[in-house]
């Protein structure tokens, strides 16, 4: 088994949520995880007001790339999280998985009006994402530090 755990976190389209969670829960986790996402119906492309956003708290997600679920059920997947309804039921089961969580968020891709009316649904959705994500990582790097006592 690899000791580096993969976590993925699944969206229906792998377009804005999942893409902004990635990011996000990447960072705060460190080389320690292996953080990657997908989607059960990939849009083939990362929304460019994601990648945008993203860019505003220094996460560069210019590389990334929408994939297909099913390219991970030869992986080991230490845990999936869902951040849609959708992907919650369409989750595809992936052998040895040890964990699945359940984070829904808004989709940002839905925003209507303007650019500044979009990226103001963007933020936010990145917002929560970022606050639900970063609780979480903590969450995980304390199981994994020593405990004195």
């Amino acid at each position: 088994m690899n000791s580096v755990p993969l976590i993925l976190v699944l969206c229906t389209g792998n377009s804005c949520r999942s893409h902004l969670a990635e990011g996000i829960l990447r960072r705060a986790l460190g080389p320690d995880y292996q953080v990657e996402s997908a989607g059960s119906k990939p849009a083939g492309y990362v929304h460019p007001l994601a990648i945008r956003v993203m860019e505003e708290i220094g996460i560069d997600l210019s590389a990334h790339s929408s994939k297909h679920a099913d390219e991970f059920l030869d992986r080991d997947v230490e845990t999936v999280i869902t951040v849609c309804g959708n992907a919650d039921q369409a989750c595809p089961y992936y052998p040895g998985l040890v964990n699945r969580h359940h984070f829904p968020f808004d989709d940002p891709a839905h925003a209507n009006g303007s650019e500044e009316e979009k990226l103001a649904v963007f933020r936010r959705v990145r917002d929560e994402i970022q606050a639900v994500f970063q609780a979480y990582a903590a969450g995980r790097l304390d199981e994994r530090s020593p405990k004195v006592g």
